[in-house]
C-alpha cells in the first residue's frame, strides 16, 4: 500500500482532522463540494430522492445512515428509531431497496446483546422481500459481528439479513460457510481496513482470495452479491460462475454501473447519507489512491 494512501486512510478515522478542516473559513463547504459525489445527502428526504433517481435508472439501492462507534445506549436507541422510521419511508415493492448499517452505529462494543436486539428490531420493521446489509468493520469486532447477526437469523429473520465478508480477512472461509449455513446474504468485498494481524496483504493475495470466496460461494448454492470495482475480478467471476450482483459505491466509475445494467446484470448501489459524511469521503479519497 503507498504511503499516501495509509495517511489518507489514517485521516480518515481522525475527528481531530476533521475538526480542523471544519474550522477553517470554506473548509467545510469545499470538503461538501467534493464529497456529494459519493454521499447521498445529508438527510433522509435526500437520500431518499437519490434512491428514487438510482431505482427508476433500474438498479437496486442499499440505504445506509452514517455513523460507527457509539457507546451510549440511549444514542444507539435514537440511532434504532432512525432506522425504523427509514424501514417505513423506504418505496414500495416492487422497488428493491434494502438497509444498511454497522453494529458500531448500535453499540455493538458496549452491549453485544442490546445491539443484537437493535438489528433484530430493524430487521423486522422491514417489508417482506427487504433486507439491512450489516456493514464490515475492522478485524477486532469480526466475531461480534459474526454472532449478533447468526442469532438474529437464527430468530426467524435470516430472510431480512445481509453480511459482509471481508476477503482479506484469513477467517473469511471460515465466516463464509457460517453464513451460508446461517441462510443469510453474503456481501462479498476485497476488505479496507488496515490490520494489524490476521489479514492477507492488500494487492494480488486478496484478489485470489477474493476469487477463491467467490467461488466458494457461488458453489454454495446461497445468496451472495458481490461488491468491487475492480473490473478483473469482477469479470473472472462473471465469466466462470455466470450472472452475479454486483453492488458498488455511489459516485464510484458509474459507467460501470450502467453497463452492467445494460447487461441485464442485477445491481444494487450503496446510498449512505446523514451529517457524519466527512470521514467517509476520505476513506473514498484515501481509496482512490493505489495500492
Amino acid at each position: 500500500m503507498s504511503k499516501t494512501r495509509a495517511l489518507l486512510l489514517g485521516l480518515a478515522t481522525s475527528e481531530r482532522f476533521e475538526r480542523t478542516v471544519k474550522t477553517v473559513p470554506g473548509g467545510e463547504a469545499s470538503a461538501w463540494r467534493a464529497a456529494s459525489r459519493y454521499v447521498a445527502g445529508r438527510s433522509r428526504g435526500e437520500a431518499l430522492d437519490a434512491a428514487a433517481r438510482l431505482l427508476e435508472e433500474g438498479h437496486g439501492v442499499s440505504i445506509d445512515l452514517f455513523g460507527e462507534n457509539v457507546c451510549d445506549p440511549a444514542r444507539a436507541d435514537r440511532v434504532l428509531e432512525d432506522y425504523v422510521q427509514l424501514a417505513g419511508a423506504l418505496p414500495p415493492p416492487p422497488a428493491d431497496a434494502w438497509l444498511s448499517a454497522d453494529l458500531s452505529h448500535l453499540a455493538v462494543d458496549t452491549n453485544r446483546s442490546a445491539a443484537a436486539d437493535r438489528l433484530a428490531a430493524i430487521a423486522t420493521a422491514l417489508p417482506a422481500g427487504r433486507r439491512i446489509q450489516v456493514g464490515a468493520e475492522n478485524a477486532e469486532r469480526a466475531d461480534a459481528i459474526l454472532t449478533c447477526v447468526t442469532e438474529v437469523a437464527a430468530r426467524g429473520l435470516a430472510d431480512r439479513l445481509g453480511a459482509t465478508l471481508q476477503a482479506n480477512l484469513l477467517r473469511a472461509p471460515t465466516d463464509a460457510e457460517v453464513l451460508v449455513n446461517a441462510n443469510v446474504h453474503v456481501r462479498l468485498v476485497k476488505g479496507a481496513y488496515l490490520e494489524e494481524t490476521g489479514s492477507l496483504p492488500h494487492g494480488e493475495p486478496t484478489d485470489i482470495a477474493f476469487l477463491r470466496l467467490g467461488c466458494l460461494l457461488a458453489d454454495s448454492g446461497g445468496s451472495w452479491s458481490m461488491a468491487t470495482h475492480d473490473g478483473r475480478l469482477r469479470e473472472a467471476l462473471l465469466l466462470a460462475r455466470g450472472t452475479i450482483p454486483v453492488e458498488q459505491l455511489l459516485g464510484v466509475r458509474p459507467e460501470q454501473l450502467h453497463d452492467l445494467h445494460r447487461r441485464a446484470i442485477p445491481t444494487r448501489v450503496y446510498l449512505p447519507y446523514g451529517p457524519d459524511w466527512f470521514r467517509y469521503w476520505m476513506r473514498r479519497v484515501a481509496e482512490s489512491r493505489s495500492a
